[in-house]
């Protein structure tokens, strides 16, 4: 099974994430900020991920060290329970409407970390969370996943509608990344022979 159990304390966040990449979608996510986690359910949804996130942020200050921290123990879940990566897919991509908003995700878990977002928000926030706060958690994201993980919307009015498609993609991309591949059992996915 690739799962992983990772806790993270700090004087400014407080996070437990349990993670099964070969789930169904089954999630429980708690990180105090009501569109973060439907962001977050969406993704385990649509990337057939069973997840678990309990979060305690310093929410009176504001939301920028929650969303970046649940970000980095996020991709640091997915770190360990991918091991050594050996048998994935590596890269995924996705497109996902959602009414007028159109988004696309590519991921490749190469080992190193890069992310490019191209999108424009015609709000300053969705609920509590700050729509700039959306590139950030896809910055954090890549790095303690160790990918490249390149998003854009490349239409949309709704920032709720750009930003659900942003993650849904995201969740459909990780799914066939984190793949495995039988043609390649034991096979790191690369040329060097590890990622």
């Amino acid at each position: 099974m690739r799962e992983a159990k990772v806790q993270r304390d700090t004087s400014e966040t407080k996070i437990k994430i349990d993670l099964n990449i070969d789930g169904s979608g089954t999630n429980n996510i708690d990180t105090g900020i009501g569109f973060l986690n439907h962001m977050l359910a969406s993704f385990a949804v649509h990337g057939l991920f069973d997840l678990r996130i309990d979060v305690k942020g310093d929410l009176e200050i504001d939301t920028h060290h929650t969303v970046e921290d649940t970000a980095l123990v996020l991709g640091q879940a997915f770190d360990k329970a991918l091991s050594d990566r050996k048998g994935i897919v590596r890269m995924g991509s996705s497109f996902v409407p959602m009414d007028e908003s159109l988004a696309n995700v590519v991921v490749d878990l190469s080992g190193r970390p890069y992310s490019v977002m191209q999108a424009s928000w015609h709000t300053s926030s969705i609920g509590n969370l700050p729509t700039n706060l959306v590139n950030h958690f896809f910055e954090s994201l890549a790095v303690s996943i160790r990918a490249n993980i390149h998003a854009r919307v490349l239409y949309g009015i709704d920032d709720h509608h750009q930003i659900e498609a942003l993650f849904k993609a995201l969740g459909i991309a990780m799914d066939h990344a984190t793949s495995l591949d039988d043609r390649r059992t034991n096979v790191v996915p690369s040329t060097k022979g590890s990622l």
